[in-house]
This record gives C-alpha cells, structure tokens and sequence, in this order.
C-alpha cells in the first residue's frame, strides 16, 4: 500500500473541503420532504458547490457507465450509489446522500441518511446505531493502534444490535484524490490482519459504516451502479473524512 501521510497544512486544506461538503449535505437534509426527486435535490447540491467554488468528485467517476449524479442518492433498500433521477421522495423513506468535493486540489467525503417523515421505528433504529457505529470508530482512533481493532469494534457494536454489516463496500483513504490507500473497512476479517493498518498522525481516512436491518448481502443492479440489500430490507449509511491526530481523531466534514 503507497499510504500518503499528510502535512497539518493539506489537512487544514481538506477541512476547507469538508465544510463545503457538510454545507451540501445541510442544504440537502433542509430539501427533503414528501413530494421532492432525488433529480432535484442532486440539482441543488450542484448549485451549492459551484458557488462555494468547489468541484463534485462524483459525476463522471469511471465505471460500467460514468457516474451520471453529482451525488449518490440512495432510498431505502439502496445501499449506496444511488443515481439521482425523477424518484418521488415519500414519507417513511430513508435516503443516504453521499457527497464529495474537491476544492483547492484537496477532496472531502461525507454521507448522512435521512429520515423523511414518518418512518417506521425499526428502520429509525437502523439509522441510530449506523450512525453511532461511525461515532464508534472515530472516538477509538489513537496513534499506534491498528485499524483491524477499531474495525472489530464497529462490526460488535452493529452485530449486537442484530444489523448486518456490509462486507462488499468500504471507507477508503483521501487527499489529492478522493480514494487513495488504504482501504478502510468496517468489519474485522483474516485479510485486515494480515495487511493491517497502524495509525499514525497524519493519516486521513474516509471511514463510512453501512449497515443493514437485514442480511449482510447486496446486489449490484444492471446499470452497474446503484447496490440494493439483497433481501430488500432498508440499509442506512453515514460517512466522516476524518485525520488521526497525536491524540485521537480529528473530524474533517463536521462543518468546525
């Protein structure tokens, strides 16, 4: 792996990026409600980058197909790389939006899911405890420690709570481009062990638990894109860019 430390000033540069993120991803939460598409909100999300002078890193990703959204919206069962279209947001969805910019030749990476409405309380439940399995990770990031522990955490916490941890998708490291070394995953495993990662000060991982009320399992649709549980049960999604500091963590895409 060719892991690219970087310097407190690129990291002070790629907070700049992250601030833009998480600014979309407020103006994207503010968006949703029954009756939007996802089309629209990808528009707007547009709009809020160019003007705060920054590039999507989305759009056109090389693939099956270049990737036609500038953001990933994923609703439901859809576990991430949703494209944006004319689908009609309804109460009780859940829609993870993942969005990342470069600004300044650095790249920030966030994602949320959203409740709409009035969603049912085992789906609400899902979203909680994805979301605390990405607090989990970031509160146990020291210098020293090797990612296969922080990973082991994420994956007891979520299995405790009876939700299937993705295997087939993970966080990944960040800087002058969006996804560089390491990859970062959410679940301990043989493979992780043997080429583990040790945290030091200076590295910058995009860690984004995502995690199922259902089965493990997902399934890449025909358009080579959009990745939907293979059980059809709603997956929740939550992602931080976020440097290891000589103390612990520092969260990039909190808006700080």
């Amino acid at each position: 792996m060719a892991i690219k430390l970087k310097s407190k000033e690129q990291i002070e540069k790629m907070r700049l990026a992250g601030r833009v993120v998480h600014q979309v991803l407020d103006h994207c939460g503010k968006m949703l409600r029954p009756g939007v598409t996802t089309k629209e909100i990808d528009d707007e999300a547009l709009r809020v980058m160019t003007h705060a002078g920054a590039k999507g890193l989305f759009k056109g990703y090389p693939g099956k197909v270049p990737f036609p959204s500038n953001l990933c919206i994923s609703v439901n069962e859809v576990v991430v790389h949703g494209i944006a279209d004319d689908r009609v947001v309804k109460d009780g969805d859940i829609v993870g939006i993942d969005c990342g910019v470069e600004l300044d030749g650095w790249c920030g990476d966030s994602a949320r899911t959203f409740l709409v409405g009035n969603v049912k309380p085992e789906v609400r439940r899902l979203c909680e405890v994805t979301k605390l399995v990405l607090e989990v990770a970031i509160e146990n990031i020291r210098p020293g420690r090797k990612w296969s522990q922080v990973a082991r955490l994420m994956q007891s916490y979520a299995e405790s709570h009876a939700l299937g941890v993705v295997r087939d998708f993970v966080g990944h490291g960040i800087g002058s481009k969006m996804h560089e070394d390491p990859k970062v995953p959410n679940f301990d495993s043989a493979e992780l062990r043997r080429n583990d990662i040790l945290l030091r000060e200076g590295l910058v991982l995009a860690i984004e638990p995502m995690c199922n009320l259902g089965v493990k399992e997902v399934v890449t649709l025909d358009d080579g894109w959009t990745v939907v549980t293979a059980d059809r049960l709603p997956s929740a999604h939550y992602e931080h860019t976020v440097a290891v500091t000589d103390t612990g963590a520092d969260v990039l895409t909190n808006g700080q």
